[in-house]
């Protein structure tokens, strides 16, 4: 089993990007991507050069035949993939905005083949090989079985003294009630080493208001670290020892604000992977964020390492 620098697990879907401007119902024409949040993560960090991993399952069919592609294209390991000719691979339609709002996007997912996965797709030696697990909130909302994998995920790499990371990602519709949501994520958490909530996710999480007491919350909770994203204000970080606020870099041309979060999870992890302080870490994460919304699409606007460096350098 070689070794990993980070491992995820997820769903990962087909991806339909309208080509135009307008309803989803109007628009007759759209580019296939792969997209699912933690896929994101994935490919980001495998372009910055780190050895990744991900686990997941994708139907017999073409969906998943494309997602395994794209997987092997990003130099990301699948050997954690399984095929299932039980269940379809999910898919989703995007409609395509030019002026920076958010996207309409519809999903057909319901009964794929990642809703499937349970504690029989956990594998000890492939998931030990790594040294970082990073999780997000989607995949735990899927289904009973996915959010009992990912507890058991959690459970075993802390055991293991691996670093983890968790962006909670919300996706109420997703899961039975809010107050499941809640407790369910909250109990991921306190897993992980980083949390990287949304000052809103925060707010839902905790039922406190303010960046200072959403960090206390989960630095009582046994985190390192918390960096919590305040928009165009930039991120708030606390640690026991130290608390800053990051500015935002600024955007001049805001294309598609999906895959901002997960962008930004890229830049942190990477920093911190690096052995790189903290501010820096959440100023590359902002960086990355920004480059990510600049493009049409998930995952397009994520950078080669060779381009994150010449960026870095213009500071």
């Amino acid at each position: 089993m070689q070794a990993l620098d980070v491992i995820t697990y997820g769903e990962a879907m087909a991806l339909f990007v309208a080509t135009e401007p307008g309803d989803l119902g109007d628009v007759t024409s759209f580019v296939k991507r792969a997209a699912g949040a933690e896929l994101n993560v994935a490919i980001g960090l495998a372009r910055l050069g780190f050895k990744v991993g991900w686990a997941s399952r994708v139907g017999a069919d073409s969906f998943g035949r494309f997602v395994l592609k794209t997987l092997k294209d990003e130099n990301i390991d699948i050997g954690a993939v399984t095929v299932d000719d039980r269940y379809r691979t999910g898919f989703q339609l995007k409609s395509r905005s030019d002026d920076g709002s958010d996207p309409q996007i519809e999903y057909f997912r319901k009964g794929s083949a990642a809703s499937h996965l349970s504690l029989a797709d956990y594998q000890p030696e492939y998931f030990g090989a790594a040294r970082h697990l990073h999780l997000s909130g989607v995949a735990p909302a899927i289904s009973e079985t996915s959010f009992a994998l990912a507890l058991h995920i959690a459970q075993e790499m802390r055991a293991a003294g691996k670093s983890i990371s968790f962006d909670p990602n919300l996706r109420p519709t997703l899961w039975a009630s809010r107050g499941v949501m809640i407790e369910r994520l909250n109990m991921l958490a306190a897993y992980a080493d980083w949390i990287m909530p949304g000052l809103e996710e925060g707010r839902i999480l905790t039922g406190l208001q303010t960046p200072r007491e959403i960090a206390d919350f989960y630095l009582a909770g046994g985190a390192k670290g918390v960096v919590i994203k305040l928009g165009e204000k930039g991120a708030y970080v606390r640690t026991a020892e130290r608390e800053i606020t990051v500015d935002a870099l600024p955007v001049a041309n805001v294309v598609d604000t999906v895959g901002a979060g997960d962008g930004f999870a890229v830049g942190v992890i990477s920093a911190l992977l690096e052995g790189r302080d903290l501010a820096f870490a959440v100023e590359r994460g902002n960086r990355i964020g920004g480059m990510a919304i600049q493009v049409i699409g998930d995952s397009e606007g994520l950078p080669t390492r060779a381009r994150l460096d010449q960026e870095e350098l213009k500071k």
